[in-house]
């Protein structure tokens, strides 16, 4: 039998490695956006339009949130699970949580993808 501890977050390196990837990711958005401002600086509504008329951009737009949602559940999980003793307010806490990065990524599928 198999003892998981259910307070803490030292969960090796999944947790660590997921980290890692999901800052790459966000990073490297990052960089291709500013890029296009440094390239594109007298870009107005009509560029940043067509810019996200494109489909690899929405689609990379559509997981840079998915991996910032992600990125911010791992941090905020453990920071629940290290300085939430209560298990009642720990649950509490992760639910909302969940719904809130949840409901997050509806909206941005909302606003990126267009209604």
């Amino acid at each position: 039998m198999v003892n998981r501890q259910v307070v803490g977050a030292h969960y090796g390196l999944r947790d660590w490695l997921v980290q890692r990837v999901t800052a790459v990711i966000m990073l490297v958005y990052a960089v291709g956006i500013v890029a296009f401002l440094l390239l594109a600086s007298d870009a107005g509504y009509a560029a940043w339009q067509q810019l996200f008329s494109c489909t690899w951009v929405k689609v990379l737009t559509t997981v840079t949130v998915a991996a910032l949602l992600w990125h911010a559940w791992v941090g905020l999980r453990d920071i629940w699970m290290d300085y939430v003793q209560p298990v009642g307010l720990r649950l509490t806490l992760h639910v909302l949580t969940i719904l809130w990065l949840v409901a997050s990524f509806i909206y941005s599928i909302h606003v990126v993808w267009g209604a």
